[in-house]
């Protein structure tokens, strides 16, 4: 069964490289796509049961990743959030994980270990 996802990435470029990929090497299907802070809040709420994962950005179109997984703190045991980012600094990983982030990944440096764990939940 794939993995109901719901992308949350302002990079038009990214988007398109990362959906195929999601596809081919996690059996993920992306049910939703936002831009923003508040698109992604929306998002999560029109899926609320539907969704399994949430891939989520930092730096958005309007607003932040943070924001969004803020308004998921209370989601479904079988719902996990993961940060793609290009700025994982220890901070940050501190405040994501802080606000319910299962995993923070370097887009540039993890992506092996972003998928790796991305499979870990369809499995």
């Amino acid at each position: 069964m794939s993995l109901k996802t719901i992308l949350v990435e302002d990079s038009e470029t990214i988007r398109e490289n990362l959906i195929p990929t999601l596809a081919e090497m996690a059996n993920a299907h992306v049910i939703a796509v936002a831009a923003t802070a508040s698109e992604a809040v929306d998002a999560l709420d029109r899926h609320a049961q539907a969704w399994d994962l949430a891939v989520v950005d930092l730096f958005l179109k309007e607003g932040t990743g943070l924001t969004v997984l803020r308004a998921a703190r209370d989601r479904l045991a079988h719902q996990h959030m993961l940060v793609l980012t290009n700025y994982p600094t220890a901070e940050i990983r501190r405040r994501c994980l802080d606000l319910g982030a299962d995993g923070v990944f370097d887009k540039s440096t993890e992506l092996e270990a972003f998928f790796d764990r991305c499979c870990s939940y369809s499995a």
